[in-house]
């Protein structure tokens, strides 16, 4: 079907870094479709319950939903099941933060609710996508970082995010991977 061109080669169910596509893209697909369009902008989020609360707001959940990360998963899936028919779900949650309050592991307790909840759908067949990228390091955290190696950003508390292993070091995938040290890739021309 030529009109879900950008989600044509996305498995149904996945979780995934949102690379190329572009946030218009994926909610035009997601409004061709008939599928709902979730998008969450973290990039203001300084703590897990942070997380939770924008995530809630943004995807106009209850309040509920930012308990925890188990009741953010259950308005995904049961509440919004037992709502009635789902025509298919395309999720984007932008700028995760990747910094010591909210480390590696904090970032994947959430995509592993995101996960599950693709799981879920996938076992009653109805379409899951959700796409996420992380915060770019900003020029105010270089600077307190001065001494950052050109291999990585340290981000407090030991944590490394490796930018010495992109492949794809187009613009636009730099934009959406990982947080990335900009001098580096700025002075190494």
């Amino acid at each position: 079907m030529a009109t879900d061109l950008p989600l044509r080669t996305v498995k149904t169910n996945i979780v995934q870094s949102i690379r190329a596509f572009g946030v218009a893209d994926l909610q035009s697909s997601a409004a061709q479709l008939g599928y709902h369009f979730l998008y969450a902008n973290l990039a203001d989020a300084q703590s897990k319950q942070d997380i939770l609360d924008m995530t809630a707001l943004q995807f106009t959940f209850p309040a509920l939903a930012s308990k925890n990360f188990d009741a953010l998963f259950d308005h995904m899936t049961d509440a919004l099941h037992k709502s009635g028919a789902q025509p298919g779900f395309v999720l984007v949650l932008e700028h995760i933060p990747a910094h010591a309050k909210f480390d590696k592991e904090a970032r994947e307790q959430l995509l592993d609710v995101f996960r599950e909840a693709a799981e879920y759908w996938a076992e009653r067949k109805i379409s899951f996508r959700c796409f996420y990228s992380f915060s770019v390091a900003r020029a105010a955290a270089l600077e307190r970082l001065s001494d950052a190696s050109p291999a990585g950003i340290d981000l407090g508390e030991g944590e490394k995010m490796p930018t010495d292993k992109l492949v794809d070091v187009s613009p636009l995938a730099l934009r959406m991977s990982s947080p990335f040290n900009a001098g580096y890739w700025l002075t190494a021309a």
